[in-house]
């Protein structure tokens, strides 16, 4: 991804990820995929202060999660390189890699209740599937920012790099994989995830219905507004 320093994602973004690496898949001398991107941040989602989430919500959330449905259907492992913060939809993006790798600094927030909205980008599979149901929901209702060292200590992270050598362990972790069968790797993957991608196409239609009754309320907009004018947020249940 190269939309330093924030990395902002919407639907050419995530369809040009998935086409790549659904060309990667077909690929028999790819082994394994590592997402990664520049700038001080690994991804902070959607974008709500331009571009097409900017415009209407509800039509690029729709634009992008069948988009993103498609990255749960590819075949061959993903390791993320996870540095500086994975936000949001961000996390998501995050937690649809097979594994990931963090260093101390890194920031995992499921920031979705201090904008006012339901969760999306899948979360509600992939983020209690990796924690379980009880830290999943710490971090969604709370909103808080779980460190790489917290990470790692819960599962959200499955390796913890040095400091500036969240890509090179990254690569290290896709060459571990690589060095295994790739018929082996890609049969007891399958295996493991069963039907994941059935289940993340059927939380991402809740998510977004609750997603569009949420942006019609005034705490939404109080949420985004708050959060692109970098102030505390004043909800009232409206």
């Amino acid at each position: 991804m190269r939309r330093p320093p924030a990395n902002h994602f919407d639907e050419a973004l995530i369809g040009r990820i998935v086409d790549a690496a659904t060309a990667l898949d077909d690929d028999p001398a790819c082994r394994v995929i590592l997402l990664a991107s520049e700038g001080r941040h690994f991804c902070a989602g959607a974008d709500f202060g331009g571009g097409d989430f900017a415009v209407d919500h509800v039509a690029a959330a729709e634009r992008l999660y069948r988009r993103a449905a498609q990255l749960f259907d590819l075949r061959t492992p993903i390791v993320a390189a996870v540095q500086g913060t994975a936000v949001g939809g961000g996390l998501g993006l995050a937690c649809a890699a097979d594994f990931r790798v963090a260093e101390a600094a890194t920031r995992f927030v499921a920031n979705f209740g201090k904008l006012g909205f339901h969760q999306g980008f899948g979360l509600s599979v992939t983020l209690p599937g990796l924690i379980g149901t009880q830290k999943a929901t710490d971090m969604l209702l709370t909103a808080r920012r779980v460190g790489g060292e917290e990470a790692f200590r819960i599962g959200l992270a499955d390796r913890l790099a040095e400091p500036g050598r969240v890509r090179d362990t990254a690569r290290a972790l896709a060459l571990e994989i690589a060095a295994s069968a790739p018929l082996a790797v890609r049969s007891m993957r399958a295996t493991l995830r069963g039907d994941l991608a059935a289940r993340v196409r059927q939380a991402l239609d809740h998510e977004l219905a609750e997603q569009r009754v949420h942006w019609a309320t005034k705490d939404s907009a109080e949420g985004i507004a708050a959060s692109l004018a970098r102030r505390a947020p004043v909800f009232t249940g409206e």
